[in-house]
Protein backbone atom coordinates (compact mmCIF):
# COMPACT_ATOMS: atom_id res chain seq x y z
CA UNK A 1 0.00 0.00 0.00
CA UNK A 2 1.63 3.91 -1.37
CA UNK A 3 1.98 6.51 1.53
CA UNK A 4 0.15 8.99 0.85
CA UNK A 5 2.57 11.46 0.68
CA UNK A 6 5.11 9.42 -1.11
CA UNK A 7 7.71 11.32 -3.36
CA UNK A 8 6.57 14.70 -2.02
CA UNK A 9 8.50 17.51 -0.82
CA UNK A 10 7.07 19.23 2.25
CA UNK A 11 8.32 22.43 4.43
CA UNK A 12 7.74 22.88 8.25
CA UNK A 13 8.74 25.73 10.08
CA UNK A 14 9.44 25.59 13.72
CA UNK A 15 9.93 22.05 13.47
CA UNK A 16 11.90 21.46 16.17
CA UNK A 17 9.02 20.75 18.99
CA UNK A 18 5.89 21.01 19.35
CA UNK A 19 3.73 21.51 16.82
CA UNK A 20 5.87 21.20 13.77
CA UNK A 21 8.07 18.63 15.04
CA UNK A 22 4.94 16.71 15.22
CA UNK A 23 3.76 17.57 11.63
CA UNK A 24 7.31 16.47 10.19
CA UNK A 25 7.00 13.12 11.80
CA UNK A 26 3.94 12.66 10.44
CA UNK A 27 4.04 14.03 7.13
CA UNK A 28 7.62 11.08 6.66
CA UNK A 29 5.75 8.62 8.07
CA UNK A 30 3.75 9.17 5.22
CA UNK A 31 6.61 9.08 2.40
CA UNK A 32 7.52 13.33 2.01
CA UNK A 33 10.49 13.81 2.34
CA UNK A 34 10.48 16.74 4.77
CA UNK A 35 13.06 19.80 4.98
CA UNK A 36 12.90 20.62 8.33
CA UNK A 37 13.32 24.45 9.55
CA UNK A 38 14.24 25.69 13.11
CA UNK A 39 16.99 27.91 14.71
CA UNK A 40 18.03 25.07 17.17
CA UNK A 41 20.20 22.57 15.55
CA UNK A 42 20.17 20.18 18.63
CA UNK A 43 15.94 20.18 18.05
CA UNK A 44 16.29 19.38 14.54
CA UNK A 45 18.79 16.53 14.82
CA UNK A 46 16.53 15.13 17.15
CA UNK A 47 13.38 15.53 14.84
CA UNK A 48 15.87 13.96 12.03
CA UNK A 49 16.77 10.97 13.96
CA UNK A 50 13.39 10.01 14.85
CA UNK A 51 12.33 10.39 11.24
CA UNK A 52 15.17 7.88 9.74
CA UNK A 53 14.64 5.95 12.56
CA UNK A 54 10.94 5.58 11.11
CA UNK A 55 12.64 4.94 7.67
CA UNK A 56 11.47 8.53 6.82
CA UNK A 57 14.19 11.14 5.05
CA UNK A 58 14.60 14.51 6.18
CA UNK A 59 17.13 17.52 5.09
CA UNK A 60 17.75 20.37 7.77
CA UNK A 61 17.94 23.46 7.47
CA UNK A 62 19.32 25.72 10.92
CA UNK A 63 17.61 29.26 10.21
CA UNK A 64 16.15 31.80 12.31
CA UNK A 65 12.77 32.32 10.26
CA UNK A 66 13.43 36.41 10.62
CA UNK A 67 16.43 35.80 7.97
CA UNK A 68 14.38 36.35 5.63
CA UNK A 69 17.40 37.01 2.82
CA UNK A 70 18.12 33.07 3.95
CA UNK A 71 14.41 32.44 3.09
CA UNK A 72 14.93 33.46 -0.24
CA UNK A 73 17.63 31.25 -0.56
CA UNK A 74 16.37 28.39 0.26
CA UNK A 75 13.53 28.73 -2.01
CA UNK A 76 16.15 28.95 -4.60
CA UNK A 77 17.62 25.52 -3.79
CA UNK A 78 14.85 23.67 -2.96
CA UNK A 79 14.29 24.73 -6.96
CA UNK A 80 17.71 23.79 -7.71
CA UNK A 81 17.04 20.17 -6.12
CA UNK A 82 13.91 19.21 -6.58
CA UNK A 83 12.00 21.58 -8.54
CA UNK A 84 8.82 22.07 -6.98
CA UNK A 85 7.29 22.04 -3.18
CA UNK A 86 4.45 20.15 -2.89
CA UNK A 87 3.59 20.82 1.00
CA UNK A 88 4.65 24.21 3.27
CA UNK A 89 3.26 24.01 7.10
CA UNK A 90 3.83 28.03 8.37
CA UNK A 91 4.50 26.92 11.93
CA UNK A 92 7.20 28.86 13.56
CA UNK A 93 5.60 31.36 16.26
CA UNK A 94 6.45 33.32 19.25
CA UNK A 95 3.96 34.85 22.08
CA UNK A 96 5.51 37.99 22.83
CA UNK A 97 5.16 39.41 25.64
CA UNK A 98 1.29 39.46 27.70
CA UNK A 99 1.33 43.13 28.85
CA UNK A 100 -0.18 45.95 28.31
CA UNK A 101 0.12 47.78 25.13
CA UNK A 102 1.45 51.05 26.42
CA UNK A 103 4.43 49.24 28.58
CA UNK A 104 5.10 46.76 25.22
CA UNK A 105 8.65 47.31 25.00
CA UNK A 106 8.72 47.69 20.58
CA UNK A 107 11.45 45.31 20.34
CA UNK A 108 9.36 42.67 20.87
CA UNK A 109 6.26 43.97 18.81
CA UNK A 110 8.35 43.87 15.85
CA UNK A 111 9.46 40.48 16.60
CA UNK A 112 5.95 39.41 17.28
CA UNK A 113 5.50 40.65 13.17
CA UNK A 114 8.46 39.54 11.73
CA UNK A 115 7.98 35.93 13.23
CA UNK A 116 4.38 35.04 12.85
CA UNK A 117 3.27 37.43 10.05
CA UNK A 118 6.46 39.04 7.98
CA UNK A 119 8.54 35.54 7.62
CA UNK A 120 5.05 33.72 6.34
CA UNK A 121 4.67 36.64 3.54
CA UNK A 122 8.78 35.94 2.70
CA UNK A 123 7.79 32.21 2.58
CA UNK A 124 5.03 32.77 0.27
CA UNK A 125 7.31 35.67 -1.64
CA UNK A 126 9.75 32.97 -2.21
CA UNK A 127 7.52 29.46 -2.42
CA UNK A 128 4.74 31.10 -4.17
CA UNK A 129 6.23 29.72 -8.10
CA UNK A 130 7.19 26.20 -6.55
CA UNK A 131 4.25 25.30 -5.14
CA UNK A 132 2.47 26.52 -8.57
CA UNK A 133 5.15 23.80 -10.18
CA UNK A 134 3.13 21.30 -8.33
CA UNK A 135 0.68 19.25 -9.70
CA UNK A 136 -1.40 19.94 -6.11
CA UNK A 137 0.67 22.79 -4.35
CA UNK A 138 -0.96 22.81 -0.48
CA UNK A 139 0.27 25.81 2.41
CA UNK A 140 -1.12 25.84 5.41
CA UNK A 141 -0.29 28.15 8.52
CA UNK A 142 -1.19 27.97 12.06
CA UNK A 143 -3.34 31.09 13.67
CA UNK A 144 -5.04 31.28 16.99
CA UNK A 145 -8.00 32.25 18.57
CA UNK A 146 -6.83 35.27 19.69
CA UNK A 147 -6.97 36.46 16.39
CA UNK A 148 -10.51 36.90 16.36
CA UNK A 149 -11.00 37.33 20.05
CA UNK A 150 -8.55 39.89 21.06
CA UNK A 151 -7.94 40.57 24.97
CA UNK A 152 -5.97 42.56 27.63
CA UNK A 153 -2.39 41.86 26.86
CA UNK A 154 -2.50 39.93 24.47
CA UNK A 155 -1.98 42.31 21.96
CA UNK A 156 1.34 42.09 19.67
CA UNK A 157 0.20 38.29 19.38
CA UNK A 158 -3.36 38.65 18.85
CA UNK A 159 -2.52 41.55 15.73
CA UNK A 160 0.26 39.51 14.43
CA UNK A 161 -2.39 35.97 13.49
CA UNK A 162 -5.21 38.77 12.95
CA UNK A 163 -2.88 40.31 10.06
CA UNK A 164 -1.68 36.70 8.90
CA UNK A 165 -5.18 35.34 8.80
CA UNK A 166 -5.52 38.30 5.97
CA UNK A 167 -2.16 37.95 4.58
CA UNK A 168 -3.55 34.24 3.56
CA UNK A 169 -7.08 34.83 2.55
CA UNK A 170 -5.55 37.36 0.65
CA UNK A 171 -2.94 34.59 -1.08
CA UNK A 172 -6.18 32.54 -1.31
CA UNK A 173 -8.03 34.79 -3.77
CA UNK A 174 -4.40 35.34 -5.91
CA UNK A 175 -4.14 31.81 -6.38
CA UNK A 176 -7.90 31.28 -7.84
CA UNK A 177 -7.73 29.03 -11.01
CA UNK A 178 -4.37 27.59 -10.18
CA UNK A 179 -3.14 23.86 -8.19
CA UNK A 180 -2.54 25.78 -5.26
CA UNK A 181 -4.93 25.82 -2.04
CA UNK A 182 -4.20 27.52 1.12
CA UNK A 183 -5.38 27.19 4.64
CA UNK A 184 -5.23 28.87 8.40
CA UNK A 185 -5.54 26.02 11.22
CA UNK A 186 -6.17 27.03 14.90
CA UNK A 187 -4.79 23.61 16.70
CA UNK A 188 -6.68 25.26 20.05
CA UNK A 189 -4.91 24.78 23.07
CA UNK A 190 -2.42 21.64 23.14
CA UNK A 191 0.69 20.74 25.34
CA UNK A 192 3.00 22.97 24.01
CA UNK A 193 5.96 25.45 25.10
CA UNK A 194 4.36 28.67 24.04
CA UNK A 195 0.96 27.34 26.10
CA UNK A 196 3.17 27.00 29.14
CA UNK A 197 4.10 30.13 29.05
CA UNK A 198 1.34 32.05 27.91
CA UNK A 199 -0.37 30.03 30.91
CA UNK A 200 1.69 29.05 33.58
CA UNK A 201 -0.58 28.13 36.16
CA UNK A 202 -2.15 25.23 33.88
CA UNK A 203 -1.63 21.86 33.98
CA UNK A 204 -0.36 20.77 30.86
CA UNK A 205 -1.40 16.88 31.49
CA UNK A 206 -5.14 18.26 31.31
CA UNK A 207 -3.89 19.13 27.21
CA UNK A 208 -3.99 16.98 24.55
CA UNK A 209 -0.49 16.75 23.09
CA UNK A 210 0.81 18.03 19.45
CA UNK A 211 0.83 14.76 17.87
CA UNK A 212 -3.17 14.79 18.60
CA UNK A 213 -3.10 17.62 15.55
CA UNK A 214 -1.25 15.54 12.93
CA UNK A 215 -3.72 13.59 11.14
CA UNK A 216 -5.47 16.67 10.37
CA UNK A 217 -2.14 18.43 9.21
CA UNK A 218 -1.88 15.71 6.90
CA UNK A 219 -5.40 15.89 5.42
CA UNK A 220 -4.66 19.78 4.66
CA UNK A 221 -1.93 19.50 3.19
CA UNK A 222 -2.32 15.97 0.96
CA UNK A 223 -3.26 16.20 -2.53
CA UNK A 224 -6.44 14.88 -2.22
CA UNK A 225 -7.32 17.69 0.13
CA UNK A 226 -9.80 20.11 -1.75
CA UNK A 227 -10.54 22.73 1.45
CA UNK A 228 -9.33 26.17 0.45
CA UNK A 229 -9.53 29.14 2.06
CA UNK A 230 -11.05 27.92 5.28
CA UNK A 231 -9.92 28.33 9.21
CA UNK A 232 -9.60 24.78 10.04
CA UNK A 233 -10.43 24.30 14.08
CA UNK A 234 -8.99 21.10 15.99
CA UNK A 235 -12.26 19.76 17.67
CA UNK A 236 -11.61 19.48 21.25
CA UNK A 237 -10.28 16.67 22.61
CA UNK A 238 -12.13 15.32 25.77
Amino acid sequence: MSKRFAGRIALVTGASRGIGRAAAKALAAEGAHVVLVARTVGGLEEVDDEIRAGGGAATLVPLDVRDFEALDRLGATIAERWGRLDALLGNAGVLGMLTPLAHLDPKIFAECLDVNLTANWRLIRSFDPLLRRSDAGRALFVTSGAARRPRAYWGSYATSKAALEALVLTYVAECAGTTVSANLLNPGPLRTRMRQKAMPGEDPETLAPPETVGPLILDLLSPECTRNGELVTLAKIK
